[in-house]
């Protein structure tokens, strides 16, 4: 007698199988077979390497550690809002060179991996920098500058490592690449709301710098990630071809750049950013103002920015619902006008005309927060998209990389240009007084990239407008060495293409 031999189901089918037999239960047994899906097809290292540097690394940990920054700038430190706004903006450097983490870690492997060393050095970058600073609690402002850069630093190499790993993960399991993304963005929503939400407790208890101790926590997270990453060792690596791949990529990167219809939408994108002004060193510092503010405690500020997580992700939702179908240059006008307008709310803040009307401080800036968040949010969102329809086959991962440290540039310039106003009209730790004109011009500003709308492409984000000529030249570019390669394995310089491709998902 022969026996027909069955295929053994998928861990996917075993996960719907177990969803279907549930009734009540469904929401809160769901998330858990969801995850053990994951945990089967992709490795649980994996999962757990994403949870740890999306959800408790950079939501988590970031969270603490904004709130813990400006605390520690203020009543450690004690520095002007305007010297505080630029030192922001340092700290933020090594986000603008993400291209060449990516790039390292595509092209240059260590003892044989191209993702665990980095995931190794990541974390010890931030755990040596939040000891320093958490130990040492008179330490000169130029260490801590340092120090603080250092840990960015560490977040962001983690950041574009993991991305690389979902890129490979999306490559090889593509059904799985929107549950990738999913768990992506869940986990990083997820941390950014509780890190909030805690985040004024702990500076209360423990101060600034307790709370820099803490952050060894995530840092030691993203350091366990790349010892236990399930990673295959690729110990014959030639080194003589390193240099070779960088100057294509960056040959490749340059033809692209020199396309009109590649530079307009990204001298946009960063002009968008440069001139939304970011003056909220000198709010922070009015909110826990004695006499001219409000005077809110630790928690308060950090309730208030858990609620403008909550409405970035609703913003996110309400995008990928309602708005991702629209074109880029319609959709882009009424959320750059919607973002001047909603500014207008911390004026009337400042100007207590709120109390005027009877609502109360607290009522008033958690609406502000929550508006503010989700429309900057919605306003994000098809520039993320477009960015993606910017990217040329053969060097997607490479070039996304590049537009987003364009994006952070742009931010940069915002946070250095706040400064710059915040100095210029002479608010500091105690006076106030031209606060609101600062909030006025950041607000005018804020509508003036209406008038560089004829730079974005008017087409919707299902279309391409790239010539074909920018995809023959690009693609050539970065295959110049193919031939000499064809001995390598693919995966040797795997790009981010999956990120790019499902942006449009998010």
């Amino acid at each position: 007698m022969i026996v027909e031999e069955e295929n053994p189901p998928t861990a996917s089918e075993v996960v719907e199988e177990n969803e279907s037999n549930g009734g009540f239960c469904d929401c809160i047994c769901a998330p858990i077979y969801w995850f053990k899906m994951l945990s089967m097809e992709l490795h649980w290292s994996f999962v757990f390497g994403v949870v740890a540097v999306y959800g408790i690394s950079q939501g988590l940990g970031g969270a603490l550690a904004r709130v813990g920054t400006e605390y520690y700038m203020k009543d450690v430190q004690k520095v002007q809002p305007s010297e505080a706004q630029i030192y922001a903006g340092i700290t933020s450097i090594p986000w603008i060179v993400k291209p060449l983490w990516g790039l390292l870690t595509d092209v240059l492997p260590i003892v044989g991996y191209h993702r665990r060393p980095y995931f190794i050095l990541a974390g010890f970058l931030g755990v040596i920098s939040m000891l320093v600073l958490s130990f040492h609690k008179d330490l000169h402002l130029v260490l801590a500058l340092f120090s603080l850069t250092a840990g960015s630093a560490g977040v962001a190499i983690a950041d574009v490592t993991i991305d690389a790993c979902v890129a490979q993960n999306s490559n090889l399991h593509p059904s799985l690449a929107a549950d990738m993304q999913s768990l992506c963005a869940l986990s990083s929503s997820i941390g950014s709301l509780v890190g909030f939400s805690i985040s004024g407790v702990f500076v209360h208890l423990i101060g600034p710098t307790g709370v820099f101790g803490l952050l060894t926590i995530p840092a030691g997270l993203v350091l366990a990630v790349g010892i236990i990453l399930s990673e295959p060792h690729k110990p014959n690596f030639v080194y003589g071809q390193v240099n070779q791949k960088f100057l294509d990529a960056c040959k490749a990167m340059w033809t692209t750049l020199k396309c009109p219809d590649v530079w307009r939408p990204c001298l946009y994108m960063y002009l968008s950013l440069a001139l939304s002004l970011n003056i909220n060193e000198g709010l922070f510092y009015w909110y826990t103002d004695s006499k001219e503010g409000p005077l809110f405690s630790q928690e308060t500020i950090g309730y208030i920015f858990s609620v403008g997580s909550v409405g970035s992700l609703l913003g996110a939702i309400l995008y990928q619902y309602t708005l991702k179908e629209h074109p880029f240059r319609d959709l882009l006008f009424w959320t750059q006008l919607l973002y001047g307008l909603s500014g207008m709310l911390d004026l009337i803040l400042v100007l207590r005309l709120n109390l005027k009307s009877g609502i109360p401080d607290y009522f008033f800036i958690v609406i502000a927060e929550g508006v503010s968040q989700m429309i900057g949010r919605l306003k994000w969102m098809p520039l993320l998209v477009l960015s993606s329809k910017l990217c040329p086959p053969g060097i997607e991962g490479t070039f996304f990389a590049l537009l987003m440290s364009i994006d952070n540039l742009g931010i940069l310039s915002s946070s250095w240009g706040g400064g710059f106003l915040l100095h210029i009209l002479r608010v500091t730790r105690l006076q106030f007084h031209n606060l609101w004109l600062a909030i006025f011009i950041r607000n005018i500003l804020r509508l003036s990239p209406l008038a560089l709308l004829f730079l974005v492409p008017p087409s919707d984000p299902n279309s391409s407008f790239l010539p074909s000529q920018t995809f023959q030249n690009t693609k050539q570019a970065a295959h110049t060495s193919h031939h000499d390669n064809e001995n390598k394995n693919e995966d040797d310089n795997i790009e981010l293409l999956p990120l790019v491709n499902n942006v449009d998902s998010r």
